[in-house]
Order: C-alpha cells, then structure tokens, then sequence
C-alpha cells in the first residue's frame, strides 16, 4: 500500500508520518531529501546557485535556506523555479525508497510532501491523505516553533489552499484539532482501513477517539 500524505505546514504531517511509523510503515520525507539535494556537491545546488545567486551560499559554501526561502515564498514565479529545480532530483530518491520498502514487504509506504500533487507522487499512490487542522491551531503550532510572524504568514500564503487542490483527490481527510490521542486514534482507524488484515495494532494500546473524517 503506497499512501501519499500531505497538507499545510503547522497541521500535523510529520507527527502523523511518525505514528504511522510506528504502526510498521515505512515513511519517506520529501522535504528532507529535498534538502539533502542541495548539499554541497550535488547538481541540484548548482541550479539553485545559478538562478538565484551565489549570494545565497554561506562561507562553507552550503546553501542558505533562510534567505532563499525569504525569495521564493514572497515571489510565486521563484517559488515555481526553485520547484523546477528541485522536484526532479528528489523524484529518483523517494522512487529508490519506495522499491527498497516494497523488496522488503513492509505493509506500507508513506511519502510525506506538500507539493504531493503537484510534483506527482500523488499519481502514484494508493490512498492520498489530507492533514489539516484549524486555522488557529496551524499558527501556534508554528509559533511554538519559534517561527518568526511575518514568516509564517508568507509560507502559508505562498502554499495557498493546500485543501481546495488536494481535496478533490483525498482518500481520507485526517484532522488534527483537538487532542493528540484523538488524533492518533483516527490516523489508527485510517490505517488500518488502508491496508486492512496486514494491520497489526496492539488494542490495549490504542487510545479511545473519533473515527477519520472521509470526503463527502
């Protein structure tokens, strides 16, 4: 079962990632790879370098993430370039991960990725999770992070309605408002209707909660 799973910063993917971990599936951060494609050394830091600047280089001559996500998410059309950079070398490596996890016969394979839909990994997975939450909940769980205010509002509104694009090509909508245990219940109830007798859960652990909400 390959599950793609996505949703706005703030709401909950990477800890949603990690209980399914937890439950036996092999997860995948495209995010991370994502940085690991602009290390020094790698093609895709080049390109980066080449359209933006090699102002965005530190002395040791990594890439300076802060300042070029100043660039690209207060400009869509930069945001749209570094995309086009960046996507296709992170393709091959979760395409790697994907068929080392299935060799291995793990139950299940999750790609976490914002962009899931638009880079294409959502084509090519069994279920499409959507992780959201409150509007509220989002923006503190941001600041909590010590994020900066003016920043957080400039990735949420470059990432735009992550809902509205993926909506229409969610599986299941997982929704992260309210209790962590809650929420761990319905991401318990969700895979196991995934990927159905191959679900080993342990019933004295699991906590008490709401069932996941489906698209209407």
């Amino acid at each position: 079962m390959r599950i793609g799973l996505t949703g706005p910063i703030g709401c909950g993917k990477s800890t949603v990632a990690r209980w399914l971990a937890e439950l036996g599936a092999v997860t995948m951060d495209a995010d991370a790879l994502a940085r690991e494609v602009v290390e020094p050394g790698q093609p895709a830091l080049n390109a980066v370098v080449e359209r933006f600047g090699a102002t965005l280089l530190t002395r040791e001559g990594r890439l300076d993430r802060a300042a070029l996500g100043r660039i690209v998410f207060a400009d869509a059309a930069a945001l749209a370039d570094l995309e086009a950079i960046v996507h296709p070398a992170v393709r091959p490596r979760i395409e790697a991960a994907v068929a080392a996890a299935e060799k291995a016969r793990a139950p299940a394979v999750v790609v976490e990725a914002i962009k899931l839909v638009e880079a294409g990994y959502a084509a090519a997975c069994d279920e499409v999770w959507l992780v959201t939450c409150e509007p509220l909940d989002q923006r503190r769980r941001l600041r909590a992070r010590g994020a900066d205010p003016d920043d957080v509002a400039r990735r949420i509104e470059a990432q735009g309605s992550i809902e509205d694009r993926v909506g229409a090509v969610a599986t299941r909508i997982i929704v992260t408002t309210g209790q962590p245990d809650e929420t761990r219940a319905r991401v318990i109830d969700a895979y196991r209707a995934a990927i159905g007798p191959a679900a080993r859960i342990d019933e004295t652990d699991r906590p008490r909660g709401r069932s996941v909400r489906e698209p209407g």
